[in-house]
């Protein structure tokens, strides 16, 4: 079996491959009742344009990139990153884009990846996702010309059009909730620390315990695995002056976090309560239940392609403050006893 081809049309319909291309494309040099014979043949037999062959020559690739600084073993243990690309799948799905997706080791592949898929005229445009403080990427992708969606702060996407939620509301949320509960130690297991996200959260939550006046909060910067947010909280609650109540960057540290207080027999609340960033089905399925911080990620990844989409039309769409993740207490909090 291969592709059908231009040459196989213009041998059933009796025309040159000039005229197939005339009938296909819209042009004029065909008759009418000519193009209606080619398209329908070309219905027949199942003929689809080459989208790449289309690109090299200037026309659209129907295709935007998003390439993934993460290991792969761990991109598929995260819901966050699989819900925001189901909901830009579905954007992007609904005007008959595709979705280009690498994951890359580290930035300068990425930015190759880039180069390349824009440069051979593979995608119309991309997403920038993790920015980092002063990240590279920025200006690199500024440079090449080509339309791009910033998910991240604003403070750090330079002219690209940003997509982002007020992580820092949500960190001061959250604070605020287990200090009205009584907790006066609590800490953060937080991501990567050189990502603008975690800085944000970083300083919102230290602003918020200081206004507080909690004494004893720790952040501990991790990799976002479960096996460094297991370490994360050993740690801290083997300390002299242990958390009461510990935040974590994601779903799966919170339920790393959870496993190891019940291994060191401390109960879930009445010892320690646990707080997880984006709330998922995982943090719905474990014993307690875990309080999360809950948002709609596939609408969010639908917002990014749309804004994507119109930077493509040529529109100037301008950037969007999408819905802070809001708190959802579960078992997994309570005041202190």
């Amino acid at each position: 079996m291969r592709r059908p081809t231009i040459a196989d049309i213009a041998r059933r319909a009796g025309v040159s491959k000039g005229a197939v291309s005339y009938a296909l494309n819209g042009q004029p040099g065909v008759s009418e009742a000519t193009r209606a014979r080619i398209l329908a043949i070309a219905n027949e037999i199942g003929w689809r344009p080459n989208i790449a062959a289309r690109a090299l020559n200037g026309a659209r690739a129907h295709a935007v990139g998003l390439a993934l600084c993460r290991p792969a073993r761990t991109l598929g243990m995260e819901p966050f990153f699989m819900e925001l690309i189901s909901g830009i799948e579905a954007e992007l799905s609904a005007r008959s884009y595709a979705l280009l997706l690498q994951v890359v080791a580290d930035h300068s592949a990425e930015m190759a990846v880039y180069r390349r898929w824009w440069g051979e005229g593979r995608v119309d445009g991309a997403f920038l996702v993790d920015l980092h403080v002063e990240d590279p990427r920025v200006p690199e992708t500024e440079s090449l010309g080509m339309p791009a969606v910033v998910i991240g702060h604003p403070s750090a996407a330079g002219s690209l059009v940003p997509v982002w939620a007020d992580d820092g509301a949500s960190v001061q949320e959250t604070v605020d909730y287990l200090g009205a509960l009584g907790h006066r130690r609590i800490c953060r297991v937080a991501g990567l620390p050189r990502l603008v996200h975690t800085t944000i959260r970083d300083r919102a939550f230290t602003d918020a315990c200081t206004r507080l006046g909690l004494t004893g909060h720790t952040i501990l910067h991790t990799d976002y695995t479960g096996e460094e947010g297991a370490r994360a909280t050993r740690r801290l609650l083997s300390s002299p002056e242990r958390p009461t109540a510990i935040m974590y960057d994601n779903d799966i540290m919170a339920v790393a976090g959870l496993a190891v207080a019940q291994e060191m027999r401390l109960n879930v609340p009445s010892d320690l309560s646990i707080v997880a960033w984006d709330d998922s089905p995982l943090c719905q399925v474990v014993r307690p239940p875990l309080t999360g911080l809950t948002r709609d990620i596939p609408a969010y990844g639908a917002h990014a392609a749309q804004r994507l989409l119109a930077l493509i039309d040529g529109a100037d769409p301008g950037p969007l403050q999408d819905e802070a993740p809001r708190l959802t207490p579960r078992g997994s909090t309570a005041p202190l006893g």
